[in-house]
């Protein structure tokens, strides 16, 4: 066994990325709960704000808690995938998991994990391991409230051991289809699973057939609703430089000139439903107790503290969702992988950014609807190279290029079998394109898109030691290590 901290590190990465994969599903909880009533059911320590939906789970639940701390609560938050560190998905007051609490976290658990090993006829999985370790993190800081997102549906995923009393639903649409069903219908019946008894459920805007499901399960288990659109929502928004100025009528209350500092309409919907998740929070007992005021549940009341919003809102980061990691030209990573995030992204892009050419770096996991991501993506892009990520999962370069030859025509494609390859095709098409442009030079730029692995092992390939963007030039940094000895984060499970 290594003794330096970074060494111990590293067997622990080993260790936990050797177990079963989350993408490899066995629909159960009994294991998790094994872990927990070892470790004294730490879920229930803490009131917990539960989060799931198809797209905007991670940047809802960040939203959330930021405003949760900004209001003075100690907040723990838990999100998937990662982007280079695991880590990275357990929060503490705003704080990924530095690498010596990783570690620490771990060899608490680990007697116990040993234990529930040897009594299931299948081992815990990556996924299960680190929501054990987010659940006792969080009950030992400890955390006034849990933000926790869902690795992937609902019902049986391994977080909804916890009882949220609030349950966010973000958009849904078709993902995931080999294991949340074929319709939206489906998918959406599975993702109602975190709503429970007692609970306020905050719904984003929904399809019909979704929103349907969701309403019957809000009914069956006499649960409170609070919909998007028409109890509370985005008022107005305007571009401005960075993000977007938006007006948020809430719950409780109205609050105009917040600053975003994000791009698209989708964030400001996703913002919507952070205040309106953070009103609902306010007003339940759990709150309420802490607080030590007698509010009750969605109680009338004023909203919330409009200078602790604003500031609050003016923080806020979504890494990895357009995210404009380099200029000159502009390099943008985002994580969108199905057609739904797909088509967001794209007005987004559309509406905040006046590319002359955009050249599309695509890497896209096996089992994702590639043609339709292809589809939304091929009005605005003008060159796409095909590539991989560091997952195991990612399509082949070649045959990714084949579907996309089908959309975008052969010659608006370019293969290149590594990341780091694509990035330096990309980037000297958009300087070629920029050389090329009369009157309107510095005008075209490269997207970094199809997973969230891909817009992590970006962000590793186009940072410095320090996590800033690349000084200087065209060229990317060389080699690929990714992320150090750790597969990618789709190996990890989550949402990608």
């Amino acid at each position: 066994m290594t003794s330096s901290p970074e060494g111990r590190l590293r067997e622990i990465e080993k260790e936990i990325f050797a177990r079963r994969p989350e993408h490899s599903i066995d629909p159960s909880l009994d294991r998790i709960r094994a872990l927990l009533t070892l470790l004294g059911d730490p879920q229930r320590a803490y009131p917990v704000v539960h989060l799931t939906g198809t797209n905007g789970k991670t940047s809802t639940a960040r939203m959330t808690e930021v405003l949760l701390r900004a209001r003075g609560l100690r907040t723990g938050l838990f999100t998937s995938p990662h982007l280079a560190y695991a880590g990275e998905r357990i929060s503490v007051d705003g704080q990924p998991l530095p690498p010596e609490r990783f570690v620490e976290a771990y060899d608490e658990i680990r007697p116990y994990l040993e234990l529930v090993d040897a009594s299931q006829e299948v081992p815990l999985s990556f996924f299960e391991v680190l929501v054990g370790m987010a659940f006792s993190v969080f009950a030992d800081a400890p955390v006034d409230v849990c933000v926790l997102e869902v690795g992937m549906g609902g019902t049986w995923d391994n977080t909804n051991v916890a009882d949220g009393v609030v349950a966010v639903v973000t958009p849904i649409s078709i993902d995931h289809t080999r294991y949340l069903g074929s319709t939206v219908a489906e998918i959406a019946a599975e993702k109602a699973g975190i709503i429970k008894p007692g609970s306020i459920a905050v719904l984003a805007q929904q399809p019909p057939a979704a929103a349907e499901v969701l309403l019957h399960r809000v009914a069956e288990v006499g649960a409170t609703v609070a919909r998007e659109g028409i109890d509370f929502g985005v008022v107005s928004r305007e571009l401005a430089v960075g993000g977007q100025q938006v007006w948020i009528h809430g719950l409780l209350g109205d609050y105009p000139d917040l600053y975003l500092p994000l791009f698209g309409e989708h964030q400001a919907g996703n913002l919507a439903c952070a205040i309106a998740a953070v009103e609902a929070f306010a007003r339940t007992p759990e709150a309420a107790a802490d607080s030590g005021s007698s509010e009750g549940a969605l109680a009338n009341g004023t909203g919330l503290d409009q200078d602790i919003v604003r500031r609050a809102v003016a923080t806020m980061s979504s890494p990895g969702r357009l995210e404009v990691i380099r200029r000159s030209p502009v390099v943008i990573v985002d994580a969108a992988h199905n057609p739904g995030g797909m088509a967001a992204s794209v007005a987004a892009l559309e509406e905040a950014f006046t590319f002359t050419d955009l050249v599309a770096i695509v890497a896209i996991s096996e089992d994702k609807d590639v043609s339709s991501v292809l589809d939304e993506l091929e009005p605005i892009v003008s060159h796409l190279v095909a590539t991989t990520n560091s997952s195991t999962r990612s399509l082949p370069a070649a045959a990714l290029a084949e579907a996309a030859a089908a959309v975008f025509g052969p010659e608006r494609v370019t293969v290149a079998d590594r990341l780091d390859d694509a990035i330096e095709i990309g980037v000297a098409l958009a300087d070629e394109a920029d050389a090329a442009a009369e009157g309107s030079p510095g005008k075209a730029g490269v997207l970094i898109t199809g997973s969230v692995i891909t817009a992590g092992d970006a962000r590793v390939l186009l940072a410095d030691g320090s996590g800033n963007e690349a000084a200087g030039g065209s060229s990317v940094l060389p080699g690929y290590g990714l992320p150090g000895s750790q597969p990618g984060p789709a190996e990890a499970g989550g949402d990608e």
